[in-house]
């Protein structure tokens, strides 16, 4: 599949997150309800809802992107090079700044979105952090509801790293 792409219409990205707040007590106790009944399922009755709250950032309502990290292709006479940049610091910022991103160098047809597991986690978690601090998504990730045939349409427009580089998980 890599042979098939041009590399220069590719965005390579990786989030970090962390739960949204440093410890469990410091959530309102609306929210300590809502992360028992959420995380239920997975804790089983192996942890409390407490000591379990350190993998709450892989849930984007309990968990915030603390760094997005990308890299992209560019050619300057015929020489190849990779750029690679960080955006780090307030969420709300950083959300903003990678947004901007997108919508002036990514934002093309011809443009993909490409990161490990980026349509299960690395995708849907950053458009819900902006629907959350109320950033109208930009069209790559604006994505939600609209389908072409049986494929979720950001399936078909945005790819993972396993796929982009035709690698078959064992």
């Amino acid at each position: 599949m890599i042979h098939k792409l041009n590399l220069e219409n590719l965005l390579f990205l990786d989030i970090e997150t962390v739960p949204e707040t440093e410890n469990y007590s410091d959530l309102s106790d609306d929210k300590q309800k809502l992360w028992e009944l959420k995380s239920k399922y997975q804790r089983k009755e192996d942890y409390s809802p407490e000591a379990f709250y350190d993998r709450a950032g892989i849930w984007a309502e309990f968990g915030k992107i603390i760094c997005i990290s990308v890299g992209y292709f560019t050619e300057v006479n015929s020489v190849r090079r990779l750029r690679i940049t960080s955006f780090y610091g307030d969420e709300h910022s950083l959300l903003l700044e990678f947004k901007a991103l997108i919508e002036t160098h990514f934002s093309k047809p011809k443009h993909l979105l490409c990161a490990h597991n980026g349509k299960e986690f690395d995708f849907p978690y950053i458009a819900r952090r902006m629907v959350i601090h109320m950033i109208e998504l930009p069209l790559k990730l604006n994505l939600f509801g609209k389908y072409r045939g049986r494929y979720h349409t950001w399936t078909r427009l945005n790819y993972g790293s396993l796929e982009i580089l035709n690698i078959t998980p064992l």
